[in-house]
C-alpha cells in the first residue's frame, strides 16, 4: 500500500512505524511466516531479522492482502485465499484462550523485609502480586511485584513491540478485560527472536505486551485489585498513593519521572477517547471499564507537573445485602429504605467525597419492583441495576467544532426522560439547574432518588434552597427521605456509615426534618429514634395497613436482609432472587 502524503487523523494505540519506501506495497505479516509450498524447487533461505527490512526499489508489484489477512493463521494445506475477518478478529477472546494457559501458581514468592508484613495476594497471577507492610512510623506500604526481565528479554520485548506497531492499528477496541492480543502471533515473533526460550518466559513476555498495548502499562496490575478504591499520582518524583478498602491511604513504591509522566497522562486521555494538551491541560474522561479519571497535563494548571486520579469502577456493584454486612446500615434501616422505595417514596443521599453515595443508591435502587421503568441519568456510567425495564442514559460534552450547542447535559436529558413516562428516575447527582426540574419530576407523581454533596441534612437543604440550585420551598413537600452518609476513619482504617435517615416535612414555607434513625458512634449501632413518621404512616394508609401489619412487613425484610447477610448471598443475583422470593411470600400469605 503507498505511503499517504497526508497523515489521517485517528484515535490510536500505536502510530504507525514510517519508512523510507514511498511506492511499494505492505506485503501479509502471516506470509513471512508461511510455510513453503511444495511445489517450491529452490527455497530461498532468509534470517528472521531479514523479515522485517524494507523493501528494496527493486521489488516487483507484491500481491495486495486486506488488513485482516495480517493475523490470518498459517494454513498448510489450504490454497484458496481466506474469507476477510473485522479487526475485532485480530484480538482473542479470553474465554476461548487460542492455546493452553500457564498453570496458575498458588503459593506467592517469599517476601523478606523487616517490617510487618500486613497482607499479600495475586493482583495478576501468576505474574504480579502485592506484598502490604507497616513501617516504623505505622504507615502502610504497598509493593506491586511484576517478574524481572533480563536484558535480553528486554531487547526482545521492545523489538517485538515495534513490530507489532507496524501491523495494528488502534480501532476502538476498549473492552478491556474481554480481549487481549492474539497469543499465537505473539509467539512466534517471540520464538523469531529467541528459539531457544522456554514457554515460562515467553509466556512472561506475552504478559507484559498484552500489559503495554491493551493495558494500563505500570499500573495495568493495580487495576486489577479490587480492593483499592482510587489511584491518586500527584506529580513526577512523587510515589503514587492508593485508597485501600482496608488500610485506607497508603503509598506505593511507583514513581514516574517527568517525561514518563507526560506520555502516560496522554495515554490515559487516548484511552478515553479524550484530547488534553497544553491548551486543554484539564479533562476529566471515562475510561474503557468504566473508571472516573481526572487528568491535568504539564505543569500549568498543576505546580508538580502532569497528575491524575482514577477512581476505580466497582464491576459488580454493591448490594443491600453488601451494605449490611460491612455494617454501613442495619438491616432494621434498611428494611425502612426497602419498605419505601416499593412504595415510591422519593429519596436524596447526601455525603461527602468518596463517602458511597452512589453506591448506596444503586443498593436501594435494587428494591424497585422487577418490571417497573426506570431511566437513570450520569455523567459517567456507575449505576447497574439487574432491572430489565431500564433505560440509561448519559451526558456527553460537544464534539469538535461544535461548542456548547453539542453539549447534552443532565438538565436535557432529565427533560427527555420525562416524556418517557418513567416510573422511577435515577439521577448521579445533582448540582445546577437539573435540580428544579428534578423536583419538579416529584411533584408530578415521578419517583426519583439522586445524590447531593453535603454534610448533613441542613447543608443538604440549604444548598438546594440557595444558588446555584434555588428549588422552591413549596416543592420539597414531594421529597420524602434524606440519607447522610460519611466516610469516617479509626484505627488508622477508613469505613462508612450512614449517620441519619430522615423524612422531611413542610409546613407553613418551612421545612425541618424527623429522624428516624440515627448512628451512636459510641456503639456502632443504629438507633431508631421514631415513634411515628409521616412517611411510614402514608405506606400503612396507602395500603390499607394496621400499625401491627405494617410493623410485620418491616420485620419480613429485616429478617431477610440478615439471612442474606449472615449467610454471604450478597451478590447481584442472589440478592435480587431473595428480594423477589420475599415479596412472593408476602403475596401467598
Amino acid at each position: 500500500m503507498a505511503k499517504k502524503t497526508e497523515p489521517k487523523k485517528r484515535s490510536s494505540l500505536f502510530a504507525k512505524k514510517e519508512t523510507g519506501d514511498t511506492e511499494t506495497e505492505k506485503k501479509s505479516f502471516a506470509s513471512l511466516f508461511a510455510k513453503k509450498e511444495t511445489g517450491d524447487t529452490e527455497p530461498e533461505k532468509k534470517s528472521f531479522a531479514s523479515l522485517f527490512a524494507k523493501k528494496e526499489t527493486g521489488d516487483t508489484e507484491p500481491e495486495k492482502k486486506s488488513f485482516a489477512s495480517l493475523f490470518a493463521k498459517k494454513e498448510t494445506e489450504e490454497t484458496e485465499p481466506k474469507e476477510k475477518k473485522s479487526f475485532s478478529s485480530l484480538f482473542a477472546k479470553k474465554e476461548k484462550p487460542v492455546f493452553e494457559e500457564p498453570p496458575v501458581v498458588l503459593e506467592l514468592p517469599p517476601f523478606e523485609t523487616e517490617y510487618e508484613v500486613v497482607d499479600r495476594y495475586w493482583l495478576t497471577p501468576p505474574y504480579a502480586y502485592a506484598n502490604l507492610y507497616r513501617d516504623n512510623y505505622g504507615h502502610v506500604h504497598y509493593q506491586m511485584v511484576e517478574p524481572k526481565l533480563t536484558e535480553k528479554e528486554l531487547v526482545i520485548l521492545e523489538e517485538t513491540y515495534e513490530q507489532l506497531k507496524t501491523i495494528l492499528v488502534y480501532d476502538n477496541v476498549r473492552k478491556k478485560g474481554e480481549f487481549e492480543l492474539d497469543r499465537e502471533l505473539l509467539r512466534e515473533l517471540i520464538t523469531g527472536y529467541d528459539p531457544k526460550i522456554t514457554p515460562e518466559r515467553r509466556d512472561t513476555l506475552i504478559y507484559y505486551l498484552n500489559r503495554n498495548t491493551l493495558g494500563y502499562g505500570r499500573l495495568d496490575a493495580l487495576l486489577h485489585d479490587e480492593r483499592i478504591e482510587d489511584i491518586t499520582c500527584n506529580g513526577a518524583g512523587i510515589p503514587l498513593f492508593l485508597y485501600h478498602r482496608r488500610f485506607a491511604n497508603v503509598q506505593t513504591d511507583i514513581v514516574f519521572d517527568a517525561n514518563e509522566l507526560n506520555k502516560y497522562v496522554l495515554k490515559l486521555a487516548q484511552k478515553a477517547d479524550k484530547q488534553i494538551s497544553l491548551t486543554t491541560p484539564l479533562i476529566d474522561a471515562a475510561l474503557p471499564e468504566g473508571s472516573r479519571a481526572q487528568i491535568t497535563y504539564s505543569d500549568i494548571v498543576s505546580a508538580k507537573g502532569s497528575s491524575f486520579t482514577i477512581r476505580k469502577f466497582k464491576a459488580d456493584p454493591m448490594t443491600p445485602a453488601e451494605l449490611v454486612r460491612s455494617n454501613t446500615y442495619s438491616a432494621e434501616l434498611m428494611a425502612h429504605l426497602w419498605l419505601a422505595v416499593e412504595n415510591k417514596k422519593s429519596l436524596i443521599i447526601a455525603g461527602g467525597t468518596a463517602s458511597g453515595k452512589t453506591s448506596t443508591m444503586n443498593a436501594a435502587s435494587f428494591f424497585i419492583p422487577s418490571v417497573a421503568k426506570i431511566v437513570s441519568i450520569e455523567d459517567t456510567r456507575e449505576i447497574q441495576l439487574p432491572h430489565v425495564n431500564w433505560l440509561a442514559m448519559k451526558t456527553r460534552e460537544s464534539l469538535g467544532t461544535q461548542g456548547a450547542q453539542g453539549n447534552i447535559s443532565m438538565f436535557t436529558l432529565l427533560k427527555a426522560a420525562l416524556r418517557q413516562r418513567p416510573e422511577y428516575i435515577i439521577v448521579g447527582e445533582v448540582r445546577g439547574e437539573e435540580a428544579q426540574t428534578l423536583f419538579q419530576a416529584m411533584n408530578t407523581g415521578h419517583t426519583t432518588y439522586s445524590t447531593l454533596h453535603a454534610g448533613n441534612v441542613k447543608e443538604a437543604i440549604n444548598r438546594l434552597i440557595n444558588d446555584p440550585i434555588n428549588v422552591p420551598i413549596a416543592m420539597f413537600g414531594a421529597l420524602n427521605l434524606v440519607l447522610v452518609q460519611s466516610l469516617l476513619y479509626g484505627d488508622g482504617k477508613g469505613f462508612r456509615r450512614c449517620l441519619s435517615l430522615n423524612e422531611i416535612i413542610v409546613e407553613e414555607d418551612k421545612i425541618s426534618w424527623n429522624p428516624l434513625f440515627v448512628w451512636n458512634n459510641k456503639t456502632d449501632r443504629f438507633d431508631k429514634v421514631y415513634t411515628r413518621s409521616a412517611v411510614f404512616d402514608n405506606i400503612a394508609y396507602q395500603n390499607n395497613w394496621t400499625d401491627a401489619e405494617l410493623a410485620k412487613r418491616l420485620e419480613t425484610r429485616r429478617l431477610a436482609l440478615e439471612e442474606m447477610a449472615a449467610s454471604g448471598k450478597t451478590s447481584v443475583s442472589e440478592v435480587d432472587k431473595a428480594i423477589i422470593e420475599t415479596r412472593m411470600r408476602e403475596r401467598e400469605n
